[in-house]
């Protein structure tokens, strides 16, 4: 199916999306690096959701699902078929001591309103940038705590239908979930929290956000943390020790802040991004015979 007919189809079997033709992706990623989607839908309804996932199925069309886009390297080719963008579900509901999140919330914003509900277990998640359907993909953690460690449940899409999911029948492991290996959507999040001292969640907090603030680069675009913790090190570490810090290819350089960052410093591309990504692996591989492995996802053509 032609992207012409693809986009009049969409359109009339849409009820609550929107939907754009040939859209850049770099507007829609932290890294500002990526090429068009053939179709672009931000859904407002989990119905439109199921009526896409249904209709790609069915007709074979690629569909990749984007939350906020903090976590991904687009290729410059872009994305055939039709891509999700997620965002606009973003609602977050607390009841007694289970906070819901739609899929395109922030974590950051979930974690600040467990906390105005006075509700400990999220803080750690008040400076990780992704959305919570990305969040629950990948396990997200920072500073000692993770998703698993919070969810109760998911609500996702599965086979085609809305299905709700324990958080013990995810799998979740370091960066790593059912949500992944299986190609569930996620639709919603259930946190089970406890309650807390808003104080001192308040504090942990600040605290949270002044060490990822002094000490990660966010004065420039990026994908955060490109690489995952090998066992026994850190990747930031054997980054700095290869005195990488500073290479650069194009417009992507590793950062001089923080040596698990790789910056977009001045219009890099996805190549740039891609290139400066394998020479670290290689040049870590050599020093030290360490396997860095990417967290960030790299998608497209």
């Amino acid at each position: 199916m032609n992207k012409e007919k693809l986009f009049n189809h969409l359109q009339a079997i849409l009820k609550e999306s929107i939907i754009k033709k040939d859209e850049p992706l770099k507007n829609y990623t932290y890294t500002k690096i990526g090429g068009p989607a053939d179709i672009l839908v931000f859904p407002k309804c989990y119905g439109d959701i199921e009526t896409i996932y249904t209709f790609t199925r069915d007709n074979s069309i690629p569909l990749t699902t984007l939350g906020n886009g903090s976590n991904v390297l687009i290729t410059d080719n872009g994305i055939r078929g039709v891509v999700l963008n997620l965002t606009k579900l973003n609602k977050i509901e607390t009841d007694n001591d289970i906070v819901t999140a739609q899929c395109g919330a922030r974590i950051i914003d979930v974690s600040y309103q467990a906390l105005e509900s006075r509700l400990t277990g999220l803080e750690f998640a008040c400076g990780i940038p992704g959305s919570v359907g990305g969040a629950l993909y990948m396990n997200a953690g920072a500073y000692g705590g993770e998703i698993a460690d919070v969810l109760a449940s998911a609500l996702v899409i599965k086979e085609g239908k809305v299905t709700k999911i324990p958080a013990a029948e995810l799998n979740l492991s370091y960066r790593h979930s059912a949500v992944e290996e299986k190609g569930f959507i996620v639709l919603a999040a259930h946190f089970q929290l406890q309650p807390g001292d808003y104080t001192a969640m308040k504090a942990k907090m600040d605290e949270l956000t002044y060490l990822r603030e002094s000490k990660q680069p966010l004065e420039y675009p990026s994908c955060g943390s490109v690489f995952k913790r090998p066992p026994g090190y850190f990747a930031g570490k054997l980054i700095q020790d290869s005195k990488l810090q500073g290479f650069n290819i194009g417009g992507a350089e590793v950062s001089t802040k923080h040596a698990g960052f790789i910056v977009n410093k001045d219009r890099a591309t996805a190549s740039d991004y891609v290139a400066v990504i394998r020479h670290v692996q290689k040049t870590v591989k050599e020093n030290f015979g360490v396997d860095l492995e990417t967290e960030v996802r790299i998608i497209g053509d």
